[in-house]
């Protein structure tokens, strides 16, 4: 494992607590310890959604540092960056965009979900093309 790869992978798993305070507030969201809050049903699917999601993009970008270890060709650090990036851009995207009194569809920052969706999307490409053109020394 590269240095590089070990320093992205060991704050990503310290940034994991973030992901474990989301979920407890998001219980008690769920469980209606939270009802003050007065939150629509969309902005709880949004919460929900934007929980899953980090859990989710997080693993692969853990999975995704290590892959880009094994690259000969690519744009290995576009690859790393859009591996950190995605996860935020999208998991924060549906949380900035589900933020106001009583919304019921989303705000001005459903922007920065799509603007995560691409770099998901042309991360992953650029990381699998990488990896199929790439050859063993």
């Amino acid at each position: 494992m590269s240095n590089t790869t070990r320093w992205i992978i060991g704050l990503t798993l310290i940034s994991l607590v973030t992901i474990e305070y989301g979920g407890t507030f998001l219980l008690s969201v769920l469980s209606g310890e939270m009802n003050a809050l007065g939150l629509t049903e969309f902005q709880r699917g949004m919460f929900r959604a934007g929980h899953a999601h980090a859990g989710v993009l997080v693993l692969l970008g853990l999975i995704g540092q290590q892959l880009v270890d094994h690259l000969r060709v690519g744009p290995v650090l576009l690859i790393r960056g859009g591996l950190v990036a995605a996860p935020l851009l999208v998991s924060g995207g549906f949380f900035a965009a589900a933020i106001g009194p009583g919304l019921t569809a989303p705000n001005s920052a459903i922007p920065v979900l799509w603007a995560g969706v691409v770099v998901l999307g042309l991360t992953v490409l650029a990381l699998g093309v990488s990896l199929i053109r790439s050859r063993d020394p």
